[in-house]
């Protein structure tokens, strides 16, 4: 054991992120999950995240964006937290576009029932060259599915639920393949069981108290998943922890 002791001042935050080596096996995609906890495990206060989040986890949660060809999330998590399109910053933005990329990435929300505001600002709002991304299964109520398609890229994943699987693959097909998954809890534990989470950025929040909900809800039985420790990062008393998956194990 070791006391970790403050290093040098890291002038970007987003750097040590931006340097990370996510090319992904051929036809497969990298996923990384962005997710905040409070000292007690809880991912929501009251619901939502916003609560947990400090202002230096803020800033890394909307440049972590940067890094993405598309952001995933669960429908229930677009409703509670109010989801909009993505926005970046001027400078990242402009970083994007320099690589030859859209000035922010699509938004992908992953619903069986879709059941979701197809006014909201998610759908109305979106760029055209990042029109928001459906992500269903073949048995979504037939006129659901009608209007996901006036409003949005729609994905078919799936026969009764949404397959991991088919859902990545068709991402690696469109040439998104490093997607950044931020929750919610359940859709995290669905795709860590599937095998599909690469890696996990887990900000811990100097609070507690929260909502009995802890980063990712799994099914009975489900198998352990092991993690390596890649870097820790601190700003005032927040911590900002990197793991990759144990995939030898």
């Amino acid at each position: 054991m070791r006391f970790l002791e403050l290093g040098t001042e890291v002038e970007d935050a987003l750097a040590p992120y931006a340097a990370v080596d996510r090319t992904p096996a051929e036809g497969r995609c990298w996923v990384t999950a962005h997710m905040v906890a409070g000292l007690d495990g809880c991912a929501a206060v009251g619901g939502r995240v916003g609560a947990l989040s400090t202002a230096p986890d803020k800033a890394l949660f909307a440049d972590m964006r940067t890094l993405a060809d598309v952001v995933l999330v669960g429908a229930r998590t677009v409703r509670e937290e109010g989801y909009g399109p993505i926005r970046l910053s001027e400078e990242r933005s402009a970083t994007r576009v320099a690589r030859g990329l859209t000035p922010a990435p699509p938004l992908a929300v992953v619903s069986r029932s879709l059941d979701l505001d197809w006014d909201s600002r998610a759908f109305a709002d979106a760029a055209p060259e990042s029109r928001t991304i459906v992500v269903t299964c073949a048995d979504a109520p037939a006129p659901r599915l009608a209007r996901a398609r006036e409003v949005a890229e729609v994905l078919v994943a799936g026969e009764e639920s949404v397959q991991p699987d088919d859902l990545f693959r068709q991402l690696a097909a469109r040439g998104q393949q490093r997607v950044l998954c931020e929750g919610g809890p359940s859709l995290l534990g669905e795709l860590v069981v599937a095998g599909h989470v690469d890696e996990l950025c887990l900000t811990i929040s100097p609070m507690m108290g929260g909502d009995p909900l802890p980063v990712a809800v799994f099914p009975p039985g489900a198998p352990l998943t092991g993690f390596s420790l890649r870097h820790v990062l601190g700003e005032d008393d927040t911590l900002f922890l990197r793991y990759e998956v144990d995939r030898d194990d």
